[in-house]
């Protein structure tokens, strides 16, 4: 682990990483978050399809996370715009009654992309929250992990 903040100046004030001299590689992150729910508003979405007075859960957090994620930038402030080449979503229930919700995130550019993929996956959660809170305020947004990240100086994978 480096000892090292990347986001302070030799003032020690905060400012944005220059990436001007870094290489342009092909980068991809992948970040994880879980929403728990009770067990009855878990039976009780699965019955209706994962709908709710609001629409269809799980697609609304897909685009959700989707625009969240290209907007990264505008949200984490040292952030650099990022056109994104993919950003994909997928959501998908577990047998502990929790929606597990991963958000893969592309570029070749100089900079990393694990802010974008933490970034869609934790909006993509709130979505969800949002959609069911009627059902109950038991349910519980836990675990956003960045599960791995490729290109850059380092490839990392959870175990």
């Amino acid at each position: 682990m480096s000892s090292a903040f990347t986001h302070v100046d030799e003032h020690r004030q905060p400012a944005m990483v220059d990436v001007g001299g870094k290489t342009v590689t092909h980068r991809t992150a992948t970040a994880e978050a879980r929403v728990r729910f009770p067990p009855a508003v878990a039976e009780a979405l699965s019955e209706s399809g994962f709908e709710t007075s609001k629409g269809p859960v799980f697609q609304t957090a897909i685009i959700a996370g989707t625009m969240a994620a290209k907007r990264t930038h505008e949200l984490i402030p040292f952030c650099h715009p990022l056109g994104l080449e993919k950003c994909r979503l997928e959501i998908e229930m577990n047998d502990r009654h929790e929606a597990v919700i991963r958000c893969t995130v592309g570029v070749h550019h100089k900079t990393g992309v694990e802010m974008e993929a933490l970034t869609g996956a934790s909006v993509a959660a709130l979505t969800v929250y949002d959609m069911c809170k009627a059902l109950s305020h038991e349910i519980v947004i836990a675990e956003l992990r960045l599960v791995e990240k490729h290109g850059g100086k380092r490839d990392i994978a959870a175990p």
